[in-house]
């Protein structure tokens, strides 16, 4: 249903542009790697290993005018930290566009994902508290429920 690039959009812009007019823009998900630098977040690319000259928040204003449909933000500052989602920089990217954005990277609870959505995020993205046995998705869903969070049972 959805393809996800990131590098390669970078590298190639018209990439979104084209995945856009043979899939549609419902399918054409540009991931977004990003850590804080110098006041701004600066595009990663390549698993993190590059960084950009580009600001992912007009990054993703960018990618939503070449005909992206959805933005998968990561903070690479937050990744793996269990320390929640990086808030000012999904706030800043959901102002920045008006695409869904699935925010990650950095949560440990439940509370953290209600902050994302209350921050802008249309989904959002765990692993650690799943790999490591903390919870089950179908708990998740529950208690996201009980906070008035739309999910899919």
């Amino acid at each position: 249903d959805k393809v996800s690039i990131n590098s390669a959009a970078v590298r190639n812009p018209d990439l979104i542009v084209d995945m856009a007019a043979r899939f549609g823009a419902q399918c054409t998900v540009v991931a977004i790697d990003a850590k804080k630098t110098d006041g701004q977040f600066q595009v990663l690319t390549r698993s993190g290993t590059e960084a950009e000259t580009l600001d992912a928040v007009k990054w993703s204003a960018t990618a939503q005018q070449l005909g992206a449909g959805e933005i998968l933000l990561t903070s690479f500052d937050r990744d793996g930290t269990r320390s929640g989602y990086d808030l000012p920089m999904l706030s800043a990217v959901t102002s920045a566009c008006s695409l869904p954005v699935i925010a990650s990277g950095g949560a440990d609870s439940v509370a953290h994902m209600v902050e994302a959505f209350e921050h802008g995020a249309h989904a959002v993205l765990a692993a650690s508290i799943f790999h490591d046995g903390n919870m089950t998705v179908a708990e998740v869903k529950t208690e996201l429920a009980k906070h008035g969070i739309n999910v899919r049972k």
